[in-house]
């Protein structure tokens, strides 16, 4: 059996050139959690899928992958519209207004969905609506 894959190996630099990664907001969700217990797993990338639904997160605490969030908020779920690789630090946008940098990924409900989680400056509710625009940049 291999040993197991070391993740601190592979360093934000190991990522080149990708495309933008885009969504369309399908629900917006209006619930927020002091004591959430996300945990984020290792991989700082994951490939989304055209079509694949994923719920987007904020918090406000820092974190990366492999880290946890107790203080977060869902946002809303997201139809992926143009897929590829979503990257922890990428810069995350909806609609025309800059939502933070993504943290990392939790697979609670996995095979379902999977949590998107997003540093954001505060816990305060974003202006989203049924339909804008999700975007990941690369920094």
């Amino acid at each position: 059996m291999a040993p197991p894959y070391d993740f601190k190996r592979i360093a934000p630099g190991v990522y080149g050139n990708r495309r933008q990664v885009e969504g369309e907001v399908v629900a917006i969700l209006h619930v927020s959690f002091q004591d959430r217990g996300l945990r984020l797993i290792e991989t700082r990338s994951r490939a989304v899928a055209l079509h694949e639904i994923h719920e987007l997160m904020i918090t406000d605490q820092d974190t990366q992958p492999g880290g946890t969030a107790d203080r977060v908020r869902a946002v809303a779920f997201f139809e992926v519209t143009n897929p590829g690789l979503i990257v922890a630090g990428d810069r995350v946008t909806v609609g025309v207004k800059r939502l933070g940098t993504l943290a990392g990924y939790d697979e609670t409900h996995m095979p379902n969905h999977m949590n998107v989680v997003v540093k954001a400056p505060s816990l305060d509710e974003p202006e989203i609506r049924v339909g804008d625009k999700v975007r990941f940049k690369a920094p």
